[in-house]
């Protein structure tokens, strides 16, 4: 009933990259940047095993972490 959650906006976002709105997309969801870093990162790290890759990935869970919390915590406040 109108309540966000903290992912409300991650389908919207992507659709926006695909479509080349690049600020458009961290408007909507401004976590969407760190996330597909993180994704990203885990990828590669797949394939070539990178030092200290175990830091780096927790690193960006926090900050996609974060970020979520953030935005969610200010739509519910401007709301």
């Amino acid at each position: 009933m109108g309540v966000e959650c903290l992912g409300c906006g991650i389908q919207r976002a992507v659709m926006l990259l695909f479509k080349g709105e690049f600020v458009a997309a961290f408007y909507m969801y401004p976590a969407i940047y760190s996330i597909l870093l993180l994704f990203s990162f885990i990828g590669i790290n797949h394939f070539f095993k990178i030092k200290y890759a175990n830091i780096i990935i927790v690193g960006l869970l926090i900050l996609s972490f974060v970020m979520m919390t953030t935005n969610y915590i200010l739509k519910l406040t401007n709301h």
